[in-house]
C-alpha cells in the first residue's frame, strides 16, 4: 500500500504512512496478551543479578522487523500456506531444485535484505556493549543482529547474506550473486508471491524454466546459502564453540523462540544440566517451559529495552 504524500496535509500524511508501515512490520508477529508485572519484576532481577549472560534468539526476535517465521499461530509460514521450506538433501541432489530455490531467493531478496534491526536487536547489543551479555547465539539467518552491530554473536545457522561453494568452500556475499543473477537473466521476470522466512518468495515451477543459475566463479562448483538447511546439521566446531561460551557464562535467557529445533534446544539443556538460571521471553509456549520459572510471553521489542541496566 503507497501513501500519497501530495493529496494529505504534510502531518498527516507521514503519520499515516508511518502507521502504515507499522502495521506492516507487525503483521507477523502474533498475538500475545498483556504485561504481566510480576514476571517483568522477576525478569529485571533475573538480568540484574546475571554478569556473563548468555542469550539465545530466535524468529521471534525479527518478526517485528517484518520477517516472517515459520511457526507462529495464525501469523507463521505453517499456519498461513501449505507451504515448506527447501530440503538439504533436496537442495544438493536436485539441480531443478536449485534453480527454483535460486529463482525465488533471486526475486525475494531485494526485500529481505532490507528489513532492519528493532528495538530488541539494539537492545541487546547495548547490552553487549555494557558488558551484560556474555555471548549471543542466534538461530536467524537474516543478518539483523549484524547490522544491529552485535559484536559477541554466533550465527548458529549462518546467514544469507553469505554464499558457499559446495565443492572448493568459497565464501562471497549474496549481494555480489544477486549481480551475477541480473546479468545472466537480463529479460527474466516472475510474478512473486508471500516472502519465506529464509527469504525466497513463492513462484510457480513453470515460472522458472528459463532461470539460469551461475556456478561458483573460482572452481566451476555448486553454490548454496551458507545456511543450515532443514535436514541438514550444524558444524560440529561451532556447536563445540558455543558450548564453550555458555560454559563461561552464569544465565541463559531466551529471546523470541520456541526452541523446537534440537539444534538450539541443546543449549537449554546442557545449561540445566549445569544449574544455570535460565529466563524466557516468547509469545507462546517453548520445548523448554519446563526449564524455568521466568517465562514472559510479550514481544520481545516491548520488554528487552526496558530492562534497566
Amino acid at each position: 500500500m503507497l501513501c500519497s504524500w501530495r493529496s494529505l496535509p504534510h502531518r498527516v500524511a507521514a503519520g499515516r504512512c508511518a502507521s502504515t508501515i507499522q502495521a506492516n512490520m507487525q503483521r507477523f508477529v502474533p498475538a500475545s496478551g498483556s504485561v504481566d508485572s510480576n514476571a517483568l519484576e522477576q525478569l529485571q532481577a533475573f538480568v540484574s543479578h546475571a554478569s556473563r549472560l548468555f542469550v539465545i534468539s530466535g524468529a521471534g526476535l525479527s518478526t517485528e522487523s517484518g520477517i516472517p517465521d515459520y511457526r507462529s499461530e495464525g501469523v507463521g509460514l505453517y499456519a498461513r500456506t501449505n507451504r515448506r521450506p527447501m530440503q538439504y538433501s533436496e537442495f544438493v541432489r536436485s539441480a531443478k531444485s536449485r534453480q527454483r530455490y535460486w529463482a525465488r531467493n533471486y526475486m525475494g531478496w531485494p526485500q529481505f535484505s532490507s528489513h532492519q534491526p528493532n528495538p530488541a536487536h539494539f537492545a541487546l547489543r547495548d547490552w553487549e556493549e555494557k558488558g551484560k551479555l556474555h555471548w549471543l547465539v542466534t538461530q536467524n539467518v537474516d543478518a539483523l543482529h549484524s547490522k544491529a552491530g552485535q559484536q559477541r554473536l554466533t550465527e548458529l545457522h549462518g546467514s544469507t547474506h553469505r554464499v558457499v561453494c559446495l565443492d572448493c568452500g568459497q565464501l562471497t556475499p549474496r549481494a555480489e550473486l544477486q549481480k551475477r543473477f541480473a546479468a545472466l537473466n537480463p529479460g527474466w521476470a516472475a510474478s512473486a508471491g508471500a516472502v519465506a522466512p529464509d527469504g525466497d518468495v513463492f513462484l510457480e515451477d513453470k515460472q522458472v524454466l528459463n532461470f539460469t543459475v551461475p556456478a561458483c566463479d573460482a572452481c566451476g562448483g555448486v553454490l548454496k546459502p551458507e545456511v543450515t538447511f532443514f535436514g541438514d546439521v550444524v558444524n560440529r566446531t561451532t556447536v563445540n564453540f558455543v558450548h564453550d561460551k555458555l560454559a563461561e557464562s552464569d544465565a541463559v535467557l531466551v529471546a523470541g523462540s520456541s526452541l523446537q529445533v534440537f539444534s538450539g534446544y541443546r543449549f537449554l539443556l546442557a545449561a540445566s544440566e549445569k544449574k544455570l538460571p535460565i529466563a524466557i521471553v516468547n509469545i507462546g509456549p517453548t520445548r523448554a517451559d519446563h526449564l524455568t520459572d521466568i517465562r514472559v510471553s510479550v514481544r520481545c521489542g516491548e520488554v528487552l529495552p526496558a530492562i534497566q541496566l
